[in-house]
């Protein structure tokens, strides 16, 4: 077999061939983990608030860290990363793909199988429509940390850059990554610094790895445990872009980014958030934000 069919049978190494492996996974955390990148925002936060006030306390703090650290190795480490991505349709991911993928392994091809393929790009479609407008709205309004006066504004500006946002799709996956890559990276960065800095203000919170404080958290919680579990699913949004965009990049690059800057970064961002909360339970409203230096929360916006 010629070189240039080995690359056209295998995308992945036509995509690593092309640009190299470096290229690909910075553009990968620009469009594949843009969306995961911004639950820290919202999704320690609203969990908090899901315990029904109380969250600032040792356990509370604890055990919701701990559903957020097992939702995130469970859900995207051991499912996507594991076993989703290599469960690709001729280098191409995404539910149509598993749905062809099932359809021809079934005799007859089912008709069911259809129908559970349609009904799932629904829910995918459902979730790309709801998730920008989390994300964003939740980023803006950090605006109301740094400038309260200001909070007025923070649904005009959401819809503005969700707009701007839509507008440049227009130029591609590679447009929109080559911009968006850099950025990203540089975010993810901030993200481990910041949480890893805060660590220090209760150290403790680094036992939340123990699923023992998310299991004992539900037993003990069992009237806010559906709620809690609710906002704790918020740190998984966007996890299904690892599959969809599969075909752009290939399985290593989007692997290669989860592990060496997306998870760290996510882990250490949450503990430390964790542990801000701990050190100064009155600061609980908004502890992505508040866990900032006041010269540090405009640029974090």
């Amino acid at each position: 077999m010629t070189d240039s069919k080995l690359r056209s049978a295998d995308p992945e190494l036509e995509h690593q061939t092309r640009q190299g492996l470096p290229s690909l996974v910075l553009a990968a955390l620009g469009v594949v983990y843009g969306d995961i990148g911004t639950s820290p925002l919202y999704a320690f936060r609203e969990a908090l608030h899901a315990t029904g006030g109380s969250g600032a306390t040792h356990a509370d703090v604890l055990g919701v860290l701990s559903l957020i650290v097992w939702a995130l190795t469970i859900v995207v480490t051991l499912k996507y990363v594991t076993f989703v991505l290599k469960a690709d349709n001729r280098g191409e991911g995404g539910t149509l793909s598993l749905m062809t993928l099932a359809r021809e392994s079934l005799a007859g091809r089912p008709k069911w199988v259809l129908v559970l393929g349609v009904i799932g790009g629904s829910l995918f479609l459902g979730d790309a429509i709801i998730t920008p407008a989390i994300s964003v709205l939740s980023a803006v309004e950090g605006i109301e940390v740094v400038a309260p006066a200001l909070s007025n504004w923070v649904v005009p500006i959401t819809l503005t850059i969700i707009a701007v946002l839509f507008f440049v799709q227009r130029f591609g996956t590679s447009g929109v990554a080559s911009v968006f890559g850099p950025v990203t990276a540089l975010w993810f960065i901030v993200l481990g610094l910041s949480g890893a800095i805060h660590i220090f203000d209760d150290p403790s919170v680094l036992g939340a790895v123990n699923p023992v404080h998310a299991l004992r958290y539900i037993a003990n919680n069992i009237g806010s445990a559906i709620a809690v579990l609710g906002a704790v699913f918020l740190a998984v949004t966007g996890a299904e872009a690892l599959y969809v965009d599969l075909g752009h990049f290939g399985r290593r690059p989007i692997v290669t980014a989860w592990f060496s800057l997306v998870f760290p970064s996510l882990l250490l961002n949450y503990f430390g958030q964790g542990a801000f909360v701990l050190a100064n339970p009155q600061m609980a409203e908004h502890p992505f934000f508040s866990m900032h230096p006041e010269w540090a929360r405009i640029p974090m916006v």
